[in-house]
């Protein structure tokens, strides 16, 4: 339980860190690039003089949510893709050839097709590009995760008895897998705090004024030297839920005990 509530608490922070936020928003409170406790900012002002810690407070949320989204479906999806081509090996070896060739497509440029292609842009279409960029990976994770239990008697057993193809998967070769899935569960959503955090950093996701932590590091990375807090405290933020998450999702992981 320990090492959830790292996870915990930064979600919850960042989902209802806008009803903490000590200033307002948008507005300037001290001079750019203020130091840290100048009229009241904690960590002082970025480049327009607004505060630090408020901004920081609320810019978590979408990232959380969109980062939530992203990894639930390439999730659900790779278990899906990843056992059905487990089961049938023809299916399996056109879904690889398939990943094989997202798989080539480099991150930020696959970022930048999707996003600037995709009808006004938007979360959905940062959401879209960051499912595409990480299904490749978890369909090959989970197939071989699902070969050894596709190979086991009782399942060939099923198949022998004529269990139609979504039978076989939710009801025999799934069950088997939470402890993968739920460590894939954990990979994808660091993935995704990536993905999300840097179409933010190219400004193809959130656009200004809006409180975002990797909108923040680019915004204010020409004031480091006048207040690093204006940088560091995102970067932080950024990295310690990663770690949090997917720490969260090795502590839900069933162990494997040795008899």
């Amino acid at each position: 339980m320990k090492r959830l509530l790292p996870a915990l608490s930064m979600l919850v922070l960042a989902v209802a860190g806008p009803l903490l936020a000590p200033l307002p928003l948008d507005q300037p409170v001290t001079i750019p690039y203020g130091p840290a406790g100048t009229d009241g900012a904690l960590l002082g002002g970025d480049q327009l003089g607004r505060d630090v810690l408020s901004r920081l407070l609320y810019g978590g949320r979408d990232l959380v949510i969109a980062s939530l989204v992203v990894a639930s479906l390439v999730t659900m999806i790779a278990a899906v893709l990843g056992v059905a081509g487990a089961l049938h090996p023809a299916f399996g070896r056109f879904v690889e050839r398939v990943a094989d060739v997202f798989m080539l497509l480099p991150a930020v440029l696959g970022i930048l097709l999707i996003t600037q292609s995709w009808p006004h842009g938007g979360q959905l279409a940062l959401v879209v590009a960051a499912v595409a960029l990480g299904m490749p990976y978890a369909v090959r994770f989970m197939t071989a995760a699902a070969a050894p239990v596709v190979a086991t008697g009782y399942v060939e057993a099923a198949v022998a008895g004529g269990e139609r193809t979504w039978h076989l998967i939710v009801r025999e070769v799934l069950p088997n897998l939470r402890s993968t899935v739920l460590a894939l569960f954990g990979l994808r959503f660091v993935a995704a705090v990536y993905v999300v955090s840097t179409a933010a950093f190219l400004q193809v996701g959130p656009q200004p004024p809006a409180a975002d932590w990797a909108l923040m590091i680019r915004e204010n990375s020409a004031g480091i030297v006048l207040n690093p807090w204006a940088v560091l405290a995102p970067g932080i933020a950024i990295g310690l839920l990663a770690m949090s998450v997917n720490l969260a999702a090795g502590a839900l992981t069933p162990k494997v005990r040795n008899t």
